[in-house]
């Protein structure tokens, strides 16, 4: 039985100043449990399926591979990656700068 209507509190206050708990309050306790065991078993479930379908496997042999590949890749060191960085900062202004000068000159061919 849920109690509705400002009923929740029907104890009334305990001497610490706090209130009793209401009969609602615990089974939407429960409840939220239902609910993380239905998700559980459902997450268990998708996991089972895509085992006994051997996507895991899949999924396991495609990490290793990459794996294997970026180990194979040459990586900058920090010299290389500052001026790297520091090019596409400068190409990012250059294109913005463009960009709102193209902005201007068709506003002022257009609107004016």
């Amino acid at each position: 039985m849920v109690y509705r209507g400002g009923l929740e509190n029907r104890f009334g206050r305990k001497p610490n100043g706090g209130s009793n708990p209401s009969l609602s309050a615990r089974y939407i306790f429960v409840n939220d449990w239902i609910h993380i065991g239905i998700w559980a078993v459902v997450i268990g479930a998708v996991f089972g399926y895509l085992w006994w379908q051997g996507q895991i496997q899949r999924l396991a042999v495609y990490v290793s591979e990459t794996r294997e590949e970026l180990k194979k890749c040459a990586w900058p060191n920090w010299e290389e990656l500052k001026g790297s960085t520091a090019l596409i900062l400068v190409m990012i202004a250059l294109l913005g700068g463009f960009i709102v000068l193209v902005d201007r000159v068709l506003f002022y061919i257009f609107i004016h």
